[in-house]
């Protein structure tokens, strides 16, 4: 044979004994298993009889005990979920067969094994490249997982924890998923057993809550198991019972309900108390053959195929309505076993009350016929008669129903009412019985632990739960006398006491979704004075009497107190911070008060609802009232209703009334939260509208206080606004309360004034300038306790302003706009306005400021003109965008009229152009002698336009010439007066002329020593200001001929910076270093540098030369040391002098550490070295040609440097030190306006006074020792 030919045949050879390998190895893994099973069966220590030596036979050396054989994990591709239980799987393997990984390397070659796909690539690269990860299992485990395990496991399974219910499972199931969570988390046993309980099913907890819960959470596990065990026992004991003894019971059917199909019989799948097409059994079948009876009816003298009730013939004399009813317990069943209901039936004179029983086994609703007659209820005759069978056909007391009620006022509950009519049969038990056909239609929640109906249908909202006067909420006619007769009808929707129920569940309950992987925290419990706890006590009863609150397991809890009402009385508050910072927001939004009066245009009559209640008219979402928990002294309680302070709370009620009034929004009804606006043109339609937003609310079981609610007037309070046809203003109580607004003390107080006022700055033309002088207050740097003369002036000016503010008219899209715009250097303002028929005058509707940015600041005339535009419809775009009319505006700036017309523009220009291309517009010219209005609101932010008043300077004479050559003193001061209104408090204004002079002595002077611009701003900083300062330094000291020559670049050196451990006070930690070989300078040549490490703070000492170990020693005491005592630690380089037996002894002695820097490494005495640096570019800088007098700049280079602001440290080192900064110009004191620096100055003035006399007192003591006679 060809060998090429017998190569397929090799290959097939070979695959066969390959899978034949395979199935061999695959049986001996069973033999195993098998082996194994048996083994562990035997006992644990057989007996064995002695062998005698001689007897024993060797055998071959093996383990004493056998590995278990465990199958190999499955292979693992990357699934995140999986990899726990992959990595589990390869630890079992390592532990229970040991033998089969020799080290290490063996065992991360075995989990290689098992992947593929992405792991099996990433393990590949490790493997390749030796890394140390390939050769500790554990190692490499650890790394797996944190690469393919899923993300955030505890958080996710902790969120499951508090998610999981029990449902349709058996307890032992839900323990198992419970199990399987709590073992990934680590909760306290009191926070496992609460969520265990909570997740229970509500027919568990109902049997749990007769019986005292253990104290362990695997007693409580074990108790709910054994009790769901012996409640499904039960269960099936019942259903076996049922089927061997079936209950008989009489069927009916109500004429008014379509009969159901005639063929019946129970089948034996079938429960009694179900319904439905029911078949006739084998045994029934031969009863009635047997019997002779007809199969369809079970009627004698004729057989089913003539069977008159089926073919609907049936003679005249014997007309009957064959039906098969659900089951009415009979007499034998006992009372305790059924479930009544109490019910009223209202009869013309009386209310006649009656317990009725619910069954839904049976067809119809029925009553005794004794009852009926003993009350005198009319019974009237049922044509034709209906026949009545028992599920197995016994007799039955009657086996037709020929009488029935007329339709009856049922009422059931507190608010259920409706009519309905009865069927009347003889049943003593019951007087009335309510079937399955009321129970359908009703659809009852019921609360089986308390025996009440607990929530009705959408059904009974719309029909049954309909006002009428109800003996458990009775309502005097005397109280709604102000409710007009005309809305009489609907009173029930001003009834307080029916508020006071519990709100069925809606679409719109309150959810309260967590973050992922978070818990509600538990607050703390507040103490309560007597009064609040008595407050507290009737709170919490009357909530658990209206259902509101229930008593809680919960994990969670928010803190329960008290704040006091204007009226003095206490509001209870919980404090759900805790719980609102991991909430997912409801981004619904809250609608624009602005938008919403916009709505108001045309109307004449108005009428306000205001709910009563509010959020406690909505639930909280099913399965989220455990979050709301609260603590208090006397329990532990959680809401079923929503409570204030959810950070959703707004947005879920304004969407839950949004919804309702849907249709109408905008055209009759505005609506804001609890608050309700009705307007029309018209009283009729008025009064339609009213009683439409009234039914919307009866429907909806939302309730309205009859005292808060406002009709039919022409001018209403709405929102602390005052609405008519005419428009809006402020309301006269609003106002009042700010003109006796007391002047704020502090930041908060000034806040709540400037929020106050800030809801109504659309009525003032001005507002952002007359606010600005109290903003600059609270800002940093501000004294809210302190006001200075333009903040009080601008404080009394809102007031007045407040009384003056005129009327804004609703904008009515029909009509044409007019805007007038204007712009001054620092602001722009503007006028909405229209032309009414009335009389023909412009009337505003709105006004518009604002002040201009630094950089808005810098446009030329034409472009602020042109913002002023820009700025003006953005404003109103609302109302302009897509406006009937063209819009009108004035501007004084007659270029602009041309702008439209534009060949060419520039790119701001053109950027603005689209914005414009939005409207339709036309621009007028108006010369500004009659543009007077919008000129006033544009330059209210300029200082020259202000009434003259008589101002004192707010910065003392003294500080201002601190920092400025006296020539300039007086001319800041005279400029004073002229200072923008946002001018810091503590800081004076320089006028444009004086800037540069004041740059140049800030930046180029001996005393600052040519800084950097930061520096540079921070020195101007202290004591002047003017709007541009920061871009007006930075290009100053970008443009400086000497900072370009003298200093050089700096770039960051390769290496990771160490550095050295930071002091906690000034002058324990220094720094030496010398500047040698300079050219000679009064004989000097050396500079020592010594630097404090903690403030930065240096001194410049001129040396002849370097100095031996003794003579630095002696330097050191007579300019160090005196002055700030010796030194914890001192770093220098290598010197001679430094590492000196001299100097190290020395500094041992007393105590001082020495640090070198590294050889070639002058970066770890860094601080000393930076220093060096500035010094040698600061003599650069200010030195003379001839180099010779740098020794007399040390001082002005010593100054300049502790005087600048230190990068690291964010202040100047004299501030570090010594708490303040010096005076570069010593002047005078003097009195200053503000009070603390009186006090301050006064104080100085004490303690210069006691050392002179001190001093004169030691003075005559040395005089006298020292005279001799």
């Amino acid at each position: 044979m060809d060998p090429e030919e017998a190569v397929p045949d090799v290959g097939r050879a070979l695959r066969g004994l390959a899978s034949r390998m395979e199935a061999y190895e695959s049986q001996q893994v069973r033999i195993g298993q098998v082996l194994d099973s048996i083994l562990s069966r035997l006992p644990a220590t057989p007996a064995v009889a002695e062998i005698p030596p001689a007897v024993v036979v060797p055998l071959p050396a093996m383990s004493s005990a056998r590995e278990p054989r465990i199958p190999p994990p499955p292979r693992y591709s990357g699934n995140p979920q999986a990899c726990r239980g992959f990595v589990t799987q390869c630890q079992i393997q390592f532990e229970f067969q040991p033998s089969q990984f020799s080290c290490e390397r063996a065992k991360v070659g075995y989990v290689m094994s098992r992947l593929e796909g992405k792991p099996l690539e990433w393990a590949t690269s490790l493997w390749e490249s030796q890394s140390p990860l390939t050769f500790d299992v554990k190692e490499f485990l650890q790394m797996f997982r944190t690469i393919f395990d899923a993300p955030g496991r505890v958080a996710t399974a902790s969120s499951r924890l508090l998610q999981i219910r029990q449902g349709s499972l058996g307890a032992s199931e839900y323990a198992i998923d419970f199990r399987t969570l709590m073992a990934e988390t680590s909760w306290n046993e009191e926070a496992y057993k609460a969520v265990f309980y909570q997740g229970l099913s509500s027919r568990l907890k109902d049997d749990l809550v007769s019986r005292d819960l253990p104290d362990s959470l695997e007693d409580l596990i074990a108790l709910a198991i054994k009790v769901d065990t012996r409640l499904k026992e039960h269960q099936a004991d019942k259903e076996r019972s049922k089927k061997s003894h079936p209950v008989l019971a009489p069927r009916f059917q109500n004429p008014m309900i379509p009969p159901p199909s005639p063929q019946f019989t129970t089948s034996s799948s079938e429960e009694p108390m179900q319904l439905g097409k029911a078949r006739l059994s084998a045994q029934e079948k031969l009863r009635r053959r047997l019997s002779g009876l007809c199969l369809y009816c079970g009627g004698q003298s004729h057989l089913a195929v003539s069977c008159p009730v089926k073919l609907g013939n049936t003679p005249a004399s014997s007309k009957t309505v064959v039906s098969f009813a659900g089951s009415i317990v009979p007499k034998s069943v006992e009372q305790s076993h059924q479930f009544h209901v109490p019910v009223q039936i209202r009869l013309s004179s009386q209310a006649i009350p009656v317990s009725a029983f619910l069954d839904s086994g049976a067809a119809g609703n029925f009553m005794d016929l004794a009852f009926a007659k003993k009350v005198g209820i009319s019974l009237f005759p049922v044509t034709p008669s209906i026949r009545v069978f028992a599920i197995d056909d016994r007799p039955l007391s009657t086996d037709t129903i020929t009488l029935t009620t007329g339709e009856l006022s049922v009422q059931i509950g507190a608010l259920h009412l409706e009519k309905m009519s009865f069927l009347i049969i003889p049943c003593p038990s019951s007087p009335v019985v309510l079937g399955l056909p009321w129970l359908r239609l009703h659809n009852p929640s019921i609360d089986w632990s308390s025996g009440q109906i607990s929530r009705w249908s959408q059904y009974c909202q719309r029909h049954c739960l309909i006002p009428q006067p109800l003996q458990r909420v009775t309502v005097s006619s005397t109280s709604f006398s102000a409710l007009p007769s005309v809305y009489r009808d609907f009173s029930d929707v001003f009834c307080k006491k029916s508020a006071e129920f519990l709100p069925p569940h809606r679409r719109y309950d309150c959810p309260i979704d967590l973050l992922p992987g978070t818990m509600p925290p538990r607050g703390r419990t507040y103490p309560l004075s007597p009064a609040e706890t008595a407050a507290m006590k009737e709170y919490i009863s009357e909530n658990l009497q209206r259902g509101f609150i229930r008593p809680s397991t919960s994990p969670a809890g928010a803190g329960f107190f008290f704040v006091e009402k204007k009226d003095g009385g206490l509001r209870p508050c919980i404090d759900y911070r805790g719980l609102n910072k991991i909430t997912v927001k409801n981004r619904y939004p809250l609608p624009l008060i602005s938008e919403l009066f916009d709505q108001l245009k045309g109307a004449k009559i108005f009428s306000k609802l205001d709910l009563r209640g509010a959020y406690n008219l909505i639930r909280i979402r099913e399965g989220d009232e455990w979050k709301t928990a609260f603590n208090t002294r006397d329990g532990h309680y959680e809401y079923l209703v929503m409570p204030f302070g959810l950070c959703n709370a707004p947005a879920v009620f304004q969407e839950f009334v949004n919804d309702i009034f849907r249709d109408l929004l905008g055209k009759s009804v505005v609506v804001y939260l609890d608050d309700i606006l009705i307007f029309s043109q018209d009283l009729e339609t008025h009064r339609s509208q009213v009683k439409e937003a009234l039914s919307r609310l009866r429907e909806n079981f939302l309730f309205a206080k009859l005292e808060k609610c406002t009709f039919e007037v022409p001018k209403i309070s709405f929102l602390g606004y005052i609405i008519s046809s005419r428009g809006f203003e402020m309301d006269p109580a609003k106002v009042s309360a700010i003109q006796k607004w007391p002047l704020p003390q502090s930041t908060k107080a000034i806040q709540r004034f400037i929020g106050f006022a800030n809801y109504y700055r659309q009525f003032i033309k001005d507002f952002s300038s007359r606010i600005a002088p109290i903003l600059s207050l609270i800002r940093k740097g501000g004294r809210p306790n302190c006001w200075p003369p333009v903040a009080l002036e601008a404080f009394q000016s809102l007031k007045d302003a407040f009384i003056s503010a005129s009327v804004l008219r609703h904008p009515e899209p029909h009509l044409p706009f007019f805007i007038e715009v204007d712009a001054s250097d620092v602001g722009a303002g503007a006028i909405l306005s229209q032309r009414h028929s009335a009389d023909g005058k412009l009337h505003p509707c709105a006004y518009f400021s604002k002040k201009f940015s630094s950089a808005e600041q810098n446009y030329d005339i034409g472009n602020r003109e042109l913002l002023a535009v820009k700025l003006a419809l953005e404003e109103w775009r609302h109302l302009l965008e897509g406006a009937s009319h063209p819009v009108t505006i004035y501007t004084d700036h007659k270029n602009l009229e041309f702008l439209q017309s534009l060949k060419r523009q520039n790119p701001r220009q053109a950027r603005w152009s689209l914005f414009f291309s939005r409207f339709n517009f036309v621009l007028t010219y108006r010369p500004g002698t009659k543009n007077r209005k919008a000129d006033a609101l544009s330059r209210s932010f300029s200082p020259e336009d202000r009434l003259p008043i008589e101002q004192e300077p707010i910065i003392p004479p003294f500080r201002i010439i601190a920092s400025v050559l006296p020539q300039f003193a007086e001319q800041i001061l005279l400029s004073q007066s002229a200072a923008p209104s946002d001018t810091p408090i503590g800081m004076a204004f320089v006028p444009p002329e004086l800037r540069l002079p004041i740059l140049q002595q800030t930046h180029s002077s001996k005393q600052a020593g040519h800084p950097g611009s930061e520096k540079t701003l921070e020195l101007l900083r202290r004591l002047v200001w003017w709007p541009t300062i920061r871009k007006d330094v930075r290009d100053f000291v970008a443009a400086c001929t000497v900072c370009a020559t003298t200093k050089a670049s700096h770039s960051r050196p390769c290496g990771l910076l160490h550095p050295l451990p930071i002091p906690s006070r000034p002058w324990t930690h220094l720094g030496m270093d010398f500047i040698v070989e300079l050219p000679p300078s009064c004989g000097n040549t050396v500079i020592w540098v010594v630097i404090d490490r903690f403030s930065k703070m240096a001194h410049f000492i001129p040396l002849r030369k370097l100095p031996s170990a003794v003579e630095l020693a002696h330097l050191f005491i007579q300019h160090i040391f005196r002055l700030h005592g010796f030194p914890v630690e001192i770093v220098s380089d290598r010197g001679s002098q430094f590492v000196s037996r001299f100097w190290r002894s020395l500094c041992k002695s007393l105590g001082v550490s020495l640090q070198f820097s590294s050889a070639y490494h002058p970066q770890t005495n860094g601080a000393a070295e930076r220093v060096n640096q500035a010094l040698e570019q600061f003599l650069r800088n200010h030195v003379s040609l001839c180099q010779d007098d740098w020794s007399d700049l040390l001082p002005w280079a010593e100054f300049a440097h502790n005087n600048a602001s230190h990068s690291s440290t964010g202040r100047s080192p004299f501030l570090s030190v010594y708490g303040q900064h010096p005076l570069a110009f010593p002047q005078d004191l003097l009195l200053s306006e503000v009070p603390a620096a009186d006090d301050l100055a006064a104080h100085m003035s004490v303690i210069w006074a006691a050392t002179k006399s001190n001093l004169e007192k030691s003075s005559l003591v040395h005089k006298t020792f020292a005279d001799r006679w």
